[in-house]
């Protein structure tokens, strides 16, 4: 879903975050969870899915959009149809 205030100078930052976090951080026990990415703070939550990030920072009282990003994968995945696990596709890219 795109947010009516995102730009691409959003998403642009947001990858840079990440980035550098990946740069800073070893990643590898989050490999396969969900980054989520705030491009205006640069703050990063960690968690098994995007809503369930979503859900913590609500918690938190926070309700900015996010980039999201699968940690270990040039992309995010999207779920098709139903509930077979061959309707997952990527939105570009493969495993790093």
């Amino acid at each position: 879903m795109k947010h009516p205030n995102w730009t691409k100078a959003d998403s642009r930052r947001a990858k840079n975050i990440w980035a550098e976090y990946q740069k800073q951080h070893d990643i590898t026990e989050q490999i396969g969870q969900t980054a989520g990415i705030d491009p205006k703070s640069g703050r990063i939550w960690f968690g098994d899915s995007a809503l369930e990030i979503v859900r913590k920072r609500e918690t938190e009282g926070l309700t900015s959009p996010l980039f999201f990003q699968r940690v270990g994968y040039t992309a995010y995945f999207r779920k098709g149809r139903g509930s077979d696990s061959k309707n997952y596709q990527t939105t570009s890219g493969t495993r790093l």
